[in-house]
């Protein structure tokens, strides 16, 4: 009878044991910082030191920026070499401003060891896509592209269909519409990238879409959309207000140096965060608060409104999917 007790008891631990075993959650977190803009910033080093060296301490699974990061210059060699001193894995989105001063997209995607634009990875049970929103809808039209073209919505629709886990997707132009905002400031088809993955998840429930990330807008900004969370990550540095909201707010020399950083709202710090996501179905994303670089753009009159986007913090939010 205590033979068989015993063997009763050692059975049950190892059902218990099994079901622990069974029960334990795939997890993976992400250092996530976009907009750097370094070229914008005179304190561009130590804010994207400040990030690296967090980074090191923390040991997430991987980094990634979402874009707006640097031109392919030589005279940026320096920062670009922080970020490479990651000793972990580490991704990078091409953001619009990547282009500027007249280099291509080409040019843009050489300078980070980057084959394309966009691409696809796997890490700790979940499925990644990067997404590149600066495609041609019209060569012939000038300036910033927010468009994903036809050849690289049938690569998405295919990277889609051999998922096995879940996806999480990363783009620097939103993939949503930011509702009462004058400005386009997502993908223009928008519309059309959301009913796909809808679509998808009707059909792949167990490698669903279940978010989004994006940079672009400097906002501070969620959104479920029919089951997928829309996720803005606002700028490591400031948020743009343009000519019409001119304000100094740094010494002359930095004013003579860096000419569009007069048009911005700056963060004090440096603004990033750690995203944990878990197979148990939540999303994490830890709050970092700093303050305004003088007057806030309310105080200068920028529209009240956008106060509901606009904020120097990365809210800290637990979301459910």
């Amino acid at each position: 009878m205590n033979v068989m007790y015993r063997l009763f008891v050692l059975g049950g631990l190892m059902v218990a044991s099994l079901n622990i075993i069974a029960q334990k959650a795939d997890v993976v977190k992400i250092g996530m910082c976009t907009d750097v803009h370094l070229p914008t910033m005179h304190d561009g080093e130590y804010r994207i030191t400040t990030f690296i060296d967090y980074m090191k301490k923390k040991k997430p699974d991987f980094i990634i920026e979402l874009g707006d990061f640097v031109t392919p210059d030589p005279k940026y060699a320096g920062m670009v070499a922080i970020w490479n001193s990651y000793p972990g894995e580490k991704y990078h989105v091409i953001g619009n401003h990547e282009m500027d001063g007249g280099t291509s997209h080409e040019k843009a995607l050489e300078y980070r060891n980057m084959k394309s634009g966009y691409y696809s990875f796997d890490k700790n049970g979940f499925h990644f896509i990067v997404l590149d929103g600066n495609d041609k809808k019209n060569p012939e039209v000038k300036g910033y592209k927010q468009f994903i073209g036809p050849a690289q919505v049938n690569w998405l629709k295919e990277d889609l269909s051999q998922a096995k886990s879940p996806v999480v997707i990363f783009s620097h132009q939103g993939l949503a519409f930011y509702h009462g905002v004058d400005e386009d400031y997502g993908i223009e088809n928008y519309q059309e990238v959301q009913d796909l993955l809808t679509s998808h998840n009707a059909s792949h429930p167990l490698a669903k879409v279940i978010a989004c990330f994006n940079g672009h807008t400097h906002w501070d900004y969620a959104e479920n959309i029919k089951g997928i969370w829309y996720i803005t990550i606002t700028s490591m540095s400031y948020h743009w207000l343009g000519e019409n909201y001119e304000h100094i707010r740094y010494s002359p020399e930095v004013d003579k140096n860096f000419k569009w950083i007069k048009y911005t709202a700056p963060f004090k710090e440096p603004l990033f965060t750690i995203v944990e996501i878990s197979s148990k179905g939540t999303i994490r994303i830890a709050g970092k608060k700093t303050e305004w670089e003088g007057p806030s753009p309310w105080e200068i009159n920028y529209p009240a409104e956008m106060n509901k986007y606009m904020r120097p913090a990365i809210s800290a939010r637990k979301l459910r999917f």
